[in-house]
């Protein structure tokens, strides 16, 4: 799914404001390498060194990637990525001659930056002439004395930025250079995008304590993420709904970096276990797994409401036939029909599910049916209490289920039921609840109550 905690990306155009920030300017949308090569014919010479010029040209594209990456300025509602004020960012003289030797090595070096060690985002590699302006970054000209002294280019901005720094090369390029996920994330929604808010809110959460931790950041918008939320919210005057929308999500983004300093120097840096993602970023033709799973019971039972939407089966792979149903079902709902299910797809897949739960009589769809969503560790309520009460009820033929009190909260207790029922019966241990466990439990749960025990 979208909106995922992100590796680093070279984005394929860049937008610059062609003043300071709150000077009415004009924007210009231009390639990034262009970019780059503007900033680098307009900042530095052309006769320098060549390892001088390929170490400027290096502090030059992670300063503007670091911009990029932590949205900056469109986290503080701008319309741009990067201004052209020195005084905040770096000089960009829209419509300059380029040199050829900065044009060439900005090509070489076009999907190349320098990180710390150990973290992910680009360095804020500060830097500055060296003679009118000094700063705590790379000397302009300082970088040229030290290539004449026979310095390779990371040797040059290890002088500078410190030892631990690396130059990530070959980067993969994107056009997509904004993270929010497109659909309001709230309870019941599952992904990176919401692994993504759980762990920036806990880091947040040590800088303003008021703010609960989530126990589990595993991805699923339960009612501790929920509570986290609107804690947030209130104490940054947001609309205290508990739901993650675009402002929300920006704001989250915002503070995230301004408590782990990551347009500074200094960073605290984001370390590569926060951006491992645990979902597929979007399902499409090919996926294979339980949140296709997911998709195709959603579908599929959607589709008994809807004859225009054809039922997929319901195996666990994405193939042509679960591609025409979700197709069928973004036509009838007004959707671009891109058979490719991204945050927003899915958001509106579970809208219509809970909706149809809601308006229909039948006392099973009620009572009984699947909620529409996983649950798993940190969940809570009336749905968590059901399955504790089926695996309870289970464990009197299967003792290594292990007994549970239905409470309604989803602890390490009732995960390791979990994880024992899906051993016993062939389902991924993934200790999470989704439509496929729960279709399954509840079947034997029916079984043993109608009086056919076990298998």
């Amino acid at each position: 799914m979208t909106g995922a905690v992100r590796y680093p990306v070279i984005p394929e155009n860049i937008t610059v404001h062609l003043g300071r920030p709150d000077e009415a300017a004009q924007n210009v949308t231009v390639p990034f390498s262009d970019y780059i090569k503007n900033v680098a014919s307009s900042e530095i010479y052309p006769t320098w060194s060549e390892e001088a010029l390929k170490a400027n040209i290096l502090a030059e594209t992670s300063f503007a990637l670091n911009r990029v990456y932590t949205e900056y300025y469109r986290s503080r509602g701008y319309d741009f990525d990067i201004t052209n004020s020195t005084a905040t960012d770096q000089a960009f003289v829209y419509g300059r001659e380029i040199f050829d030797n900065i044009s060439r090595l900005a090509d070489e070096l076009f999907d190349d930056y320098v990180s710390r060690q150990g973290a992910v985002e680009p360095l804020f590699a500060l830097y500055c002439n060296g003679t009118t302006v000094t700063c705590d970054g790379l000397s302009q000209w300082g970088s040229e004395a030290l290539a004449r002294e026979g310095l390779d280019a990371l040797e040059i901005l290890k002088r500078y930025y410190g030892d631990d720094i690396e130059i990530v090369t070959d980067a993969p390029v994107s056009g997509v250079t904004e993270s929010y996920p497109g659909a309001p994330l709230s309870l019941g929604a599952f992904g990176n995008s919401v692994r993504q808010i759980q762990i920036r809110l806990n880091r947040i959460a040590v800088n303003y304590p008021a703010i609960p931790r989530i126990k589990y950041p595993n991805g699923f918008f339960d009612d501790e993420t929920e509570a986290a939320v609107k804690e947030f919210q209130k104490i940054f005057s947001l609309t205290q709904d508990g739901v993650v929308g675009r402002a929300t999500w920006y704001r989250i983004l915002r503070i995230y970096a301004g408590v782990k300093s990551l347009s500074e120097i200094a960073s605290e840096g984001i370390p590569i276990e926060d951006v491992t993602n645990t979902f597929p970023e979007v399902l499409q033709v090919g996926e294979r797994g339980a949140p296709v799973v997911e998709l195709q019971y959603l579908l599929s039972f959607i589709a008994d409401f809807v004859p225009f939407i054809p039922a997929p089966a319901v195996d666990g792979v994405f193939g042509e036939e679960t591609e025409r149903s979700l197709m069928a079902f973004q036509t009838y709902y007004g959707m671009d029909e891109t058979g490719v299910a991204d945050d927003a797809v899915w958001a509106k897949i579970r809208s219509v599910y809970r909706g149809m739960l809601e308006a229909t009589d039948d006392f099973y769809l009620k009572n009984e049916a699947y909620v529409g969503y996983p649950v798993a560790a940190g969940s809570k309520g009336p749905f968590v209490e059901r399955i504790q009460k089926y695996l309870t009820a289970l464990s009197r033929v299967y003792p290594g289920i292990g007994a549970l009190t239905p409470d309604g909260v989803f602890g390490p207790a009732t995960e390791r039921s979990v994880k024992a029922f899906q051993q016993l019966f062939g389902i991924d241990e993934s200790g999470a609840v989704g439509a496929l466990t729960y279709n399954r439990l509840l079947g034997e749960y029916r079984r043993l109550e109608d009086g056919d025990g076990g298998e």
